[in-house]
């Protein structure tokens, strides 16, 4: 177990979300549910988890422990179990708002064009929040990824064309 002075000092020298000191939970919820499907909690604790990850997985009693201490919004201290659930919850948004975005970028949905606005907002919206909580990408870090998810979205685009055309000349030739 560890000295609990150094869990002091790794609790100071934590200093995420600054840009939201003396902002209450309510007003960060609201502005993530305008943007995003998580609640503050889900973010703030994914947020954590990562931060505070171990061998073993993330420290869930530490997390829980010092939530108030950790994050300025957050007022009490959550359990081992609360912190599992919310990372849980934030993991499982994350995929349905994916799969939804993949759905609506393979049935042609969306232009190309329409896709790269998308895209767009979708990492305008994750830069803030990275701003916010005090986390940054070097920026070729932050033109790979984008630069990667681009030529993604652009090859399902035209495979989702393609697969579109496939089937209709299949249902015209089944026609004949």
């Amino acid at each position: 177990m560890s000295d609990p002075a150094d869990r002091t000092d790794e609790i100071n020298k934590y200093r995420k979300f600054k840009k939201v000191e003396g902002s209450t939970y309510r007003r960060v919820n609201q502005f993530l549910r305008k943007h995003t499907y998580i609640t503050a909690r889900e973010w703030a604790i994914a947020r954590l988890c990562a931060d505070f990850q171990t061998t073993s997985g993330a420290e869930m009693t530490f997390i829980g422990a010092h939530l108030p201490e950790l994050v300025p919004f957050m007022t009490e201290p959550y359990t081992p179990q609360a912190v599992n659930q919310a990372r849980n919850a934030f993991k499982k948004k994350v995929r349905m708002a994916g799969a939804t975005f993949f759905y609506g970028a393979m049935c042609g949905f969306f232009t190309p064009e329409e896709l790269d606005d998308v895209l767009f907002e979708a990492s305008e919206v994750a830069r803030f929040l990275m701003e916010i909580e005090g986390t940054a990408l070097e920026i070729d870090d932050e033109i790979e990824i984008e630069d990667r998810v681009a030529e993604v979205m652009k090859n399902i685009s035209r495979a989702s064309s393609d697969l579109l055309k496939e089937r209709i000349r299949q249902a015209e030739n089944e026609e004949e």
